[in-house]
């Protein structure tokens, strides 16, 4: 298993959610990427060397430090606000 480190930004974005189910899916999905640091998707252009999951119709996005074993999660945001 890999270490996992917040962004200050997803901090305060995940402090705003109000929904329970919703903040109990991030979670379930940080722990998915605990288990597999590579199960989302790979990004290319501007976002190449991140990746993403899909949290209906939302986007977890994280980096994966393979030298450091560190998963940096980055940001949450919904689809259309790419």
């Amino acid at each position: 298993m890999v270490e996992v480190i917040f962004d200050n930004y997803f901090k305060e974005i995940f402090s705003k959610i109000k929904e329970p189910l919703l903040k109990e899916k991030i979670i379930k999905q940080i722990e998915k990427i605990k288990q597999n640091p590579e199960v989302g998707k790979p990004m290319r252009n501007v976002r190449k060397g991140t990746r993403e999951l899909y949290i209906k119709p939302f986007r977890l996005s994280y980096i994966f430090h393979v030298n450091e074993n560190i998963v940096e999660i980055l940001n949450f945001y919904h689809k259309d606000g790419q």
